[in-house]
């Protein structure tokens, strides 16, 4: 049978405490033990069902990581405080002192600085390449090298990373390649193709209301295990914990996410088509223009599309800020950073959301002044959408 996500995520059955149809919030920080000897069992890890420390684990955060190992295809998952709260982890796991990650160049900007700035303090150093060349990729490879990193599709230029052919380079290498799916939840499925662990912003797509910040790990058993491990796992020790309110929450949006993705889907192509043919830059997975269009097509599980996110390029920042303030004031969005919000939501990355990218290596991998970023709402009626859009751009001259 087909791997359908969506259709994993359905399948899960949970009850309440009293017969309810959403799992009981376990709304503790620590829990009692009926022996002592339970008690240790738990903290050795050796108990199951039992929970020790909401730091450890709870039910409603094991309910959250359950669904979403099911939806990536994984098996297990550790859910996080927020998505750098997934990231940073994983590679503090995986690398140790002297240790080298290979990442794309084009990345949340978060991610950047603590593989930029932070890492080297541990003496732990990344190369970042073009992701889309592979021979570039394998070249930057050096015997200390640990990870493979990239983002399914880049934040923010939406260039699109080979994963079955990235997977290929780690194997050969003993590398770990690990995936930021943020930008395509159920369009991809990075486990199916070769990623050893899959992470998410949960603030995003997922949880879709912009109410909650929240990541997570999918991955092995083993690996979850050892981010898990009370005597050295990172997770663990840095202390990411979700709250139990929040991944109930969480829970309950991921339930409708199939079918907010697809309307994500549609009206980004609906836009991204009409933009291009009117002559404005426009780059979008969805268009044939784009460079790693069939490739990204081969990818995707097609019910789902090309997903939410596009981008179209003004010329400069003070044309771009200038329309993102009118179209705020048309009610056409929101001028505010992060997506998958039910609203569109536009920002100039590079003094935003990139902003930790020095503008010299912004240049280099074309990051241009002019660049907005669109995450695409879920409007009912797209080609008004386009039509109140495109008069603005008109109005600005842009066009």
């Amino acid at each position: 049978m087909k791997f359908n996500p969506a259709d994993n995520i359905q399948d899960l059955q949970y009850f309440g405490e009293f017969g309810g149809v959403n799992p009981s919030i376990s709304d503790s920080s620590t829990y009692t033990f009926l022996s002592a000897k339970t008690m240790f069992d738990t903290f050795e890890g050796n108990a199951e069902g039992c929970y020790l420390y909401s730091r450890h684990s709870s039910p409603s955060n094991l309910y959250l990581g359950e669904a979403l190992a099911a939806m990536e295809g994984t098996e297990t998952a550790n859910v996080a405080a927020s998505g750098m709260g997934a990231i940073t982890p994983v590679l503090l796991q995986f690398c140790g002192a002297g240790n080298h990650i290979v990442s794309s160049r084009t990345i949340y900007g978060g991610t950047y600085a603590f593989m930029k700035n932070f890492l080297p303090r541990l003496n732990i150093n990344t190369a970042f390449v073009d992701i889309t060349k592979l021979d570039v990729v394998e070249a930057a490879i050096t015997p200390n090298t640990k990870v493979l990193y990239c983002e399914t599709v880049s934040n923010p230029l939406l260039e699109v990373a080979d994963i079955e052919g990235l997977s290929k380079i780690a194997k050969k290498h003993n590398l770990k390649l690990v995936v930021d799916n943020t930008f395509s939840p159920l369009s991809v499925s990075p486990a199916k193709m070769g990623a050893d662990v899959v992470i998410h912003s949960l603030t995003k797509f997922i949880n879709g209301s912009s109410d909650t910040v929240g990541g997570v790990v999918c991955g092995t058993q083993e690996f979850i295990d050892s981010l898990r491990n009370v005597n050295d796992g990172a997770s663990m020790l840095l202390g990411s914990t979700m709250d139990s309110l929040r991944a109930s929450s969480i829970l309950k949006n991921l339930r409708t996410l199939h079918i907010r993705i697809k309307q994500h889907s549609h009206n980004a192509q609906y836009l991204a088509e009409r933009f291009e043919k009117d002559g404005i830059t426009t780059v979008y997975p969805g268009l044939t223009s784009h460079p790693s269009h069939e490739l990204y097509k081969g990818m995707i599980n097609p019910e789902y599309g090309f997903g939410g996110m596009l981008t179209i390029d003004v010329g400069s920042l003070d044309k771009a800020n200038e329309l993102m303030e009118l179209m705020q004031n048309r009610n056409l969005g929101y001028l505010a950073v992060s997506l998958g919000f039910y609203k569109t939501l536009f920002s100039a990355p590079g003094s935003s959301t990139s902003s930790e990218i020095p503008e010299d290596e912004q240049k280099e991998m074309g990051l241009t002044d002019g660049l907005i970023r669109f995450s695409i709402g879920l409007d009912n009626d797209i080609e008004r959408t386009y039509t109140m859009m495109i008069d603005c751009i008109k109005e600005l001259g842009i066009l």
